[in-house]
């Protein structure tokens, strides 16, 4: 088991934002202070992946974690969900206490 993981669907949605942008198919997750919960989570492409990030791959898509956010999604899963109130990466994070409504928050 890796430690941290990709769905299909947040694969397929990061090589359509990526082509889109001309950009690698590279997915950063960090984890930033702050946020209605204690922490939240930042999604971003990026140009290339780190020599100490978390790699994990999915349908030609790398989703990539530097090692001090990885500490706080460690097990987690990123996925891309639509619903009525719209659509977004949520992060599946068995680490996490609590959330909140936004589901981009979330404390330990």
């Amino acid at each position: 088991m890796s430690d941290i993981a990709l769905s299909p669907s947040a694969a397929a949605r990061v090589a359509a934002i990526a082509a889109r942008q001309a950009k690698p198919a590279i997915l950063r997750l960090s984890v930033d202070g702050g946020g209605c919960a204690g922490f939240q989570y930042r999604f971003e492409l990026a140009d290339a992946v780190a020599e100490d990030d978390a790699v994990a791959r999915e349908d030609g898509v790398t989703l990539v974690v530097d090692p001090i956010s990885l500490d706080l999604v460690r097990g987690s899963t990123v996925d891309f969900v639509e619903s009525l109130g719209g659509a977004a990466f949520q992060v599946a994070n068995p680490n996490a206490a609590s959330g909140c409504g936004c589901g981009t928050s979330f404390s330990i």
